[in-house]
């Protein structure tokens, strides 16, 4: 009877463990334009949704094309991991969609300069359409470390 409470109780402690997710939220980053979180954190790793290069203040893609549209992906994920308490260093995974994969040698320019030589894994796809006309979409996952909490 013991063996099977200790089973129990271990299950539901794994359980709960596993199940909690934390919302994350900054007025810094764009605020989602369809029913979804900015970033989702679960069990020490944060999911930041996939950015599109929107001005955080105007709900706007930003003018100037391709290179304006990256740096302002790259500054809203800066600021959503701020807000998890996480930094760039953090990222393990990034997913970059672009609709024109010409753009490739662009992207490599402006997403390499915001990282300190140790780079996240990285998938690029070439993709036919983006929300809002947007010229690329990044997601990225980050995880916590045993320091930051």
């Amino acid at each position: 009877m013991k063996t099977i409470f200790l089973f129990f109780a271990l299950s539901i402690s794994t359980l709960v463990a596993f199940s909690q997710k934390k919302i994350i939220k900054t007025d810094q980053a764009p605020v989602p334009i369809a029913p979804y979180s900015q970033a989702v954190e679960a069990n020490g790793m944060v999911f930041v949704a996939g950015q599109i290069g929107l001005n955080p203040q105007t709900r706007q893609l930003v003018a100037g094309g391709f290179e304006e549209e990256a740096v302002q992906i790259m500054e809203n994920i800066k600021a959503i991991l701020r807000a998890a308490n996480l930094n760039m260093d953090d990222i393990v995974n990034t997913t970059i969609y672009l609709k024109d994969i010409a753009n490739f040698a662009k992207v490599n320019d402006i997403y390499g300069k915001y990282f300190n030589g140790n780079f996240p894994a990285r998938t690029t796809v070439g993709i036919n359409n983006l929300p809002g006309g947007a010229s690329l979409e990044i997601a990225v996952i980050a995880v916590r470390g045993p320091k930051r909490k």
